[in-house]
Formats: C-alpha cells, structure tokens, sequence
C-alpha cells in the first residue's frame, strides 16, 4: 500500500490551492487525485471572465484562473493523478482509487482534504409533468457542451431557475445565435449574484419572471414548447397565469449540491442545510485527520473564497500531520438563526483558533437596510448595518480570538439578522 502524507480528493481549484498551501507549510508527501482527464474542475468550462479578483487583482477567465495554479503545482513538484476516480475512504484514512493505468489501488493517508465539489441538482427532483424529449439539460450540461465540446444544444431556449450557471448560460447561447425567451425562478427573488443579472440578462433584454416556474413540457421525441404559470407564495401554480412558449431546449438551473457520497461513506457528520460536512475552526471534520473546503463543504459564490478557504484546509492539514494541533477540546457552537441558513464553521476551538477566523454564511431571504449581529451567550457584540443581503451572495463575519477569550466560559456564538 503507498503511504503519503495528504491525500487531496478532486484536482479543482479547492483541491489545488489545498495542496499548494500544505506544500508552502512544509509537506513534501501530497498526492491529488483527480477524475478528469485535466486538472482545473468545472473552471476548465467556465470561458467568462470574472474571476481572481480577490486573489489575483486582476480579471481573469476560468481557464486562466485555473492555469495559474495548475503552472505552481506542477512547479512545487506536487504528484497528481488523473482520470482517477476515488471509490471510498475509510476512517482510518485508507483512500481506495481506480484508474485504467493502476487499477484499483489503496492509498494510506495521514490526512485527507476533502475538495470534490459540488454537482447540479437534477430535473428528476423537480417533478415537471410532461414526456421525458430530448432538448432537456442541466445548465452545467450545455455549458460544456457549448465551450468544451464545440455543440450547440438548441436554438430557440426557456431557462428554468435563476443560479449563476443559468444566467451565464443565457448570455452565452444568445452569442452564439440561440434566442433565450424567458428565464423563469420559483423563487421571488433571484439565486445569482447581482452582476449576472445585469450583465447576462439586463445587457441583453433578456426577461427574467420571477414566482413563475414550468408546469408543462410538450415534445415526445423533441421538446417542443413548455408552459409558464405564477406561483403564490406556497410555490403552488395559480391557475390562469399559463404562459405557452414554443422552444426546442429547456436549461435547468435549479440549484447545486456538494458531492458528499465519499464524505458520507467515511462517516462525516454532515450540516442537513448545506448538505457539506461539519467542521471547525481548522476546517477540519468530526473525523481527526479530515478536512473539506470549497464547494464539497458549501456553495461558494465566488472561486475566490475556495481558495482562501482552501488554504486554510490545506495548511491545517499540514500542522495535523506534523503534530502541531493538540486542542484543548473545549468546542464553542456557532448557532445560525432569524434568516441566516447557516455558519461554516459550526464550532470553534478557542486555542487552535488564529487571531482571527472568517465565519461565512447565507441568509434565507433578501434584507434591505437590515442588520448583521453577532451575540456571545446572548451578549451582542457585532451589529452591523447592510443596505442589502440577498440568498445568493455570500455574507461574512470575521471573530477576533482576544474578543472571544475575554469570555471564559463562552458556550455558543449566534449569528443573526437584526431589522434595528
């Protein structure tokens, strides 16, 4: 059996900058483990810019973001595998993998980040009535298709849900020719980052109709056309708002879910809100030696802060595997409450804490002119006026370890939304 030191499940940009980090803090045995054929993840499709603002300074697309960081894994000398898929890591960190070259092999471990990402949420949890035709994919689908493998996949196309991915895609198939009629969200409010809507939908007169959702799709061996209705606030169609729109590609855009399988197997505790794993402070699980970053732990908004995060995993890593990390294991629980969804990290131990420690969160619903507070056992200590928080951007708060010290027998931090 191979032993390394770290072993990091997925070569996208989590697993890379993961890697690079536990490498900068002394760690010469890493090993990536990547599915592809390239590493990069779901960057090598991402052909927009937007990217390493925060990280770079500078506007980047995917590819290039992912480039950079590929050219210094291979320059740090960091072994990575390709076209390698992991089947199962036990909790003893024994990681067993799969490629044509190897075949199956089994890798001992000292730590392992976990760094999968995530994957798209399928049609099939929707439950749309209708006959199953081609014309169908998920959004991630066509945008692969489209950059990678050079297909159109329709030209005339309803989006359904108003993600990122969705909105990206709606600008893309209008350049390529397609005509985008509609983009339709169950939601009353949008799931992407402000920035898209104006620059994928708004530049291009693309509607966007909110509370609608599709109650029907026609086409038995093609979609044809589908039907759009309102929705009340139960989610339930109302009926005499149906819209027909003839289209020959319905794109779906309903959500992403971390890719937890691996993570569930070993017996990592998972959050039922981000559907990631628990960790603390070091990003690390409820199994010593394991940590998660990226979007395997939550849906991050920007791939910049995968790689922050991703850093700290990785250097965490490193200090576990070299001894360093012996907590007093006293936890502190960080509580989500009146309209944020939830905190990663979920506890903290105050002495393997650094001096300071970013708490990343979503709020349920969009808030104008409210406030984010922080409260030490029902003590208020942050509070924190924002003219608008939506579901799909990011918040954060950042804790300060002297702050929290000056509380000995702290028990929980709850992160809260406030009106005054």
């Amino acid at each position: 059996m191979k032993e390394y030191d770290i072993v990091v499940a997925g070569g996208g940009p989590a697993g890379l900058a993961a890697a690079l980090a536990a490498k900068k803090a002394g760690i010469e045995s890493i090993l990536i483990l990547e599915r592809d054929k390239e590493l990069g993840g779901i960057l090598n499709q991402c052909i927009h810019n937007g990217f390493g603002l925060h990280t770079f300074q500078e506007e980047l697309t995917g590819p290039e973001y992912a480039g950079r960081y590929i050219d210094l894994v291979k320059e740090q000398g960091i072994a990575y595998l390709l076209d390698t898929m992991v089947m199962e890591i036990s909790p003893q960190k024994v990681v067993t993998a799969m490629n044509r070259t190897d075949g199956v092999m089994q890798i001992q471990a000292k730590a392992v980040i976990l760094a999968m990402g995530c994957r798209e949420r399928s049609r099939g949890a929707l439950n749309i009535p209708g006959y199953r035709p081609a014309g169908i994919f998920s959004a991630g689908t066509a945008q692969r298709l489209v950059n990678m493998e050079g297909y159109l996949p329709g030209r005339e196309v309803v989006i359904l849900g108003s993600g990122d991915i969705g909105l990206i895609m709606a600008r893309r198939m209008t350049l390529e020719g397609a005509k985008v009629k509609v983009v339709a969200e169950l939601m009353p409010y949008s799931g992407g980052l402000k920035r898209n809507i104006v620059q994928c939908l708004d530049d291009y007169g693309i509607p966007l109709k909110l509370s609608h959702t599709v109650v029907d799709i026609r086409g038995k061996e093609r979609l044809e056309g589908v039907t759009l209705a309102q929705v009340d606030t139960q989610g339930k169609p109302i009926p005499g708002t149906e819209e027909d729109y003839a289209c020959d590609t319905l794109l779906l855009s309903v959500g992403l879910i971390p890719e937890n399988e691996l993570s569930k197997g070993m017996g990592v505790e998972m959050d039922p809100v981000t559907a990631g794993p628990v960790v603390d402070e070091s990003l690390e699980t409820n199994i010593p030696g394991v940590f998660a970053c990226g979007n395997v732990l939550h849906v991050h908004d920007l791939v910049d802060y995968v790689s922050e995060e991703a850093g700290r995993a990785g250097v965490n890593a490193a200090r576990f595997v070299s001894g360093e990390t012996t907590g007093s294991g006293s936890q502190i629980t960080l509580s989500a409450e009146d309209g944020v969804r939830y905190t990663v990290p979920r506890r903290i131990d105050l002495s393997k804490m650094e001096d300071t420690l970013t708490v990343r969160f979503r709020v349920g619903a969009v808030y104008q002119n409210a406030f984010i507070s922080v409260y030490l056992d029902g003590e208020r200590i942050m509070h924190r006026k924002k003219q608008v928080m939506a579901p799909g951007e990011m918040e954060q708060v950042v804790l300060q370890k002297q702050k929290l010290a000056a509380y000995p027998n702290l028990k929980q931090i709850t992160v809260k939304i406030e009106k005054e």
